[in-house]
């Protein structure tokens, strides 16, 4: 332990600050606190580790954190989410026993202040270490400006070597990324493919200012028109819908426009509910919206289907789905468009074949 090294304890100490001083493992821990006590007399020293009793560590930390020591002795049990402001030097003993990552971590644990921090990386000469502590720490030095978590971890598995751990193809993406930004992108796209289902909707809901229905002079008995709205309601198909209309056209004559709206608006909710839309309705006077309890991903899948000029109109927000300027055409072509926009849509869904 040089004089320098003592020098920067004391710096530390004399701007009332208090330090950090981490060693690879349990075993002489407390002989170290014993040399550092010999080298600093006046300072205050704890020492803290994994395999203390909780109770203990946890009223060594407190008393840390109060300001009750200078310097705490311990293993990288302050790795990750301690942050103690008045803690600005932190020093590593025996550097190159620990991972690049593990030391970049280390290091994230003072200068978080606004204060000048100092971070001391101890390790024997270089005769005696390996290659690849070497090259560990030349990368944590060469990486020392803000922002390079990702430079570093991609120096660290080119350091240690990944091997074959997400298949060639992957581990070249990583390589090329760093493990960190890795992951946080893998993560991304599980959440998005758990977003990709289409939702169950029980009924979708059609709310366009329509005339609708069968007129008397179409169908002019009361229980034939029950039967005829009946029928309407349980078809489940286009195919279906389009035998009524042949059925109908033999039995009472040509459709007329209110039935021809009927059919439409029912083909339009077998559509809108297997894409997972719940309700129709007009918002405002220009738009028309599609609600929906489906996530983004999943409609991103369904828009992709959708000429390019049309994607741009239809925009996502959660529960919703709005359709721009639709709601100023005439109800007629606001049904024909949905019909022909939505069974585009269909093309996303794995059983439409």
């Amino acid at each position: 332990m040089g004089s320098h090294f003592r020098t920067a304890i004391r710096n530390e100490l004399d701007r009332g600050g208090q330090i950090f001083y981490v060693v690879p493992r349990v075993e002489g821990i407390e002989e170290v606190a014993g040399q550092l006590q010999r080298m600093v007399p006046s300072a205050r020293i704890v020492v803290a580790h994994g395999q203390m009793d909780v109770n203990e560590l946890e009223m060594t930390m407190l008393g840390f954190n109060n300001g009750d020591a200078d310097l705490l002795v311990c293993t990288t049990i302050i790795e990750s989410g301690l942050d103690i402001p008045r803690v600005n030097t932190i020093i590593v003993e025996d550097a190159q026993k620990f991972g690049l990552s593990q030391l970049y971590q280390l290091r994230g644990r003072v200068g978080r202040s606004g204060i000048q921090a100092h971070a001391w990386l101890l390790y024997p000469s270089k005769g005696e270490l390996t290659e690849t502590a070497r090259r560990r720490l030349r990368a944590l030095q060469e990486f020392s400006q803000l922002g390079s978590g990702y430079q570093l971890a991609t120096r660290d598995m080119e350091i240690r070597g990944v091997g074959n751990l997400l298949g060639a193809e992957q581990s070249g993406q990583m390589m090329a990324i760093g493990f960190e930004l890795y992951m946080e992108m893998l993560q991304e796209a599980i959440k998005e493919i758990q977003g990709q289902e289409i939702p169950q909707v029980d009924e979708t809901q059609v709310d366009l200012q329509l005339t609708a229905f069968i007129p008397s002079d179409y169908i002019s008995d009361l229980q034939q028109k029950m039967d005829a709205y009946r029928i309407i309601a349980v078809a489940n198909s286009k195919e279906k819908l389009d035998q009524i209309v042949a059925d109908w056209t033999d039995r009472y004559g040509p459709i007329p426009s209110p039935v021809k709206q009927l059919l439409q608006v029912i083909e339009l909710k077998q559509i809108a509910k297997s894409l997972g839309f719940s309700r129709i309705k007009i918002e405002g006077k220009q738009n028309i919206i599609l609600e929906t309890p489906m996530e983004e991903p999943a409609w991103k899948l369904l828009q992709e289907k959708l000429p390019n000029h049309l994607q741009s109109r239809f925009v996502y927000s959660p529960k919703k789905v709005t359709v721009r300027g639709l709601g100023i055409l005439k109800p007629q072509k606001q049904l024909e468009s949905l019909i022909e926009w939505l069974s585009k849509m269909k093309g996303a869904l794995p059983q439409i074949t």
